[in-house]
């Protein structure tokens, strides 16, 4: 349980520091990135929500990251040899995690938004392998090695 908590929260703020930063290397807000993320349930009128409506978009983000966290748990009981190598299978978690974010969760919500410059395709992809997926998986192998579950 702790590696779930401590992974995802680990993995939802380097995935966030990420996006603060390209947003403000892109000249946008990050207020207002957050309030995209809230869009996702409240479409457009999260832009109208200031402060609120950011804090409802970090809160989701989080909760995105500690079930990306869960999951990951849940697989190691089914398959055990993820654990035996965490930068590899974290990076392939990662990549998982980035595409059906991109591919289901984003088609299905109310975000609307262009498609993403291969710059920030990139970026994006980056992120979710080595600060999504392999932080995640480190803490679940690190978790099993001390209570003795990784055999």
């Amino acid at each position: 349980m702790e590696s779930i908590v401590v992974g995802g929260l680990v993995a939802g703020a380097l995935d966030i520091a990420d996006a603060v930063v390209a947003t403000l290397l892109l000249g946008g807000k990050p207020l207002r990135m957050l309030q995209g993320i809230a869009s996702g349930l409240l479409g457009p009128r999260s832009f109208e929500g200031g402060l609120a409506t950011s804090a409802l978009g970090l809160g989701l983000h989080f909760f995105i990251a500690l079930s990306a966290a869960t999951i990951f748990f849940a697989a190691t009981r089914i398959w055990p040899s993820l654990l035996r190598h965490p930068i590899q299978s974290g990076m392939a978690f990662g990549l998982c995690v980035w595409a059906f974010m991109r591919f289901v969760v984003i088609p299905l919500s109310l975000v609307r938004m262009g498609h993403p410059g291969p710059l920030l395709v990139a970026n994006q992809l980056f992120i979710h392998m080595f600060g999504v997926g392999v932080p995640i998986a480190w803490f679940a192998a690190r978790s099993a090695q001390i209570t003795g579950q990784s055999s």
